[in-house]
């Protein structure tokens, strides 16, 4: 076949393709439906009895507005990656409030050992199922969008989506799950979110279905 006659075919017969939306649009989108599902499981839960005293503290607040930032720049960063020719370096967004998230929970740790407080590090298995839920319909509508656009990195990609899905996740759990040690936030609650972020690494090939290298 011919390139002009296979330019006429495609332009008799191609149907009608709908460009995908800016990443800070389709971002927009997954912030609303991961805030009002984790609302929903909030509420479903159970808002922590002590939640009204946690509201008044500095710590609380820093961890909750430096995890929600790094879920939405995570997920910016992710479907940004979608979109052929979008620079790697765009990764990179979601560090900043992830260390800050991690810093504000060292510092409870510091502080918690120098008040000489109980550090205890008895196991919680119920953390990473209970961030894997509140992050479940976040992930899967992460994964859908993703799949409308074509990641040539996709296990960066995946990661990413993991990191918002798992970190929004956080969020919601720690306005329903009572546990305030900070030892116990620091590796419980962040190394779920680690270990979900890692597994949407080394599966991102095979969910977004894609053997660009990476």
């Amino acid at each position: 076949m011919q390139t002009q006659e296979l330019i006429d075919r495609l332009a008799r017969e191609a149907g009608q393709v709908r460009p995908l939306s800016p990443p800070w649009l389709r971002t927009a989108r997954w912030i609303a439906l991961a805030a009002t599902f984790v609302a929903v499981i909030v509420l479903a839960m159970s808002p922590r009895p002590d939640l009204a005293e946690e509201l008044r503290t500095a710590r609380f607040w820093i961890e909750q507005v430096s995890a929600t930032a790094t879920a939405v720049l995570a997920a910016n960063a992710a479907l940004a990656l979608s979109v052929p020719g979008t620079a790697r370096r765009v990764a990179l967004a979601p560090l900043l409030p992830a260390a800050v998230w991690l810093a504000s929970q060292g510092v409870g740790c510091i502080a918690a050992l120098a008040g000489r407080s109980e550090i205890s590090l008895s196991s919680e298995p119920e953390c990473l199922a209970l961030v894997a839920l509140t992050g479940s319909l976040p992930a899967l509508a992460l994964v859908v969008m993703l799949r409308r656009g074509l990641p040539v990195r996709p296990r960066l990609s995946l990661a990413l989506a993991a990191l918002a899905a798992s970190a929004i996740g956080a969020v919601g759990l720690r306005v329903f799950h009572s546990q305030d040690a900070a030892m116990m936030v620091l590796v419980w609650q962040t190394g779920s979110v680690a270990v979900l972020t890692f597994s949407g690494w080394l599966l991102g090939r095979t969910i977004l279905h894609t053997s660009t290298p990476i």
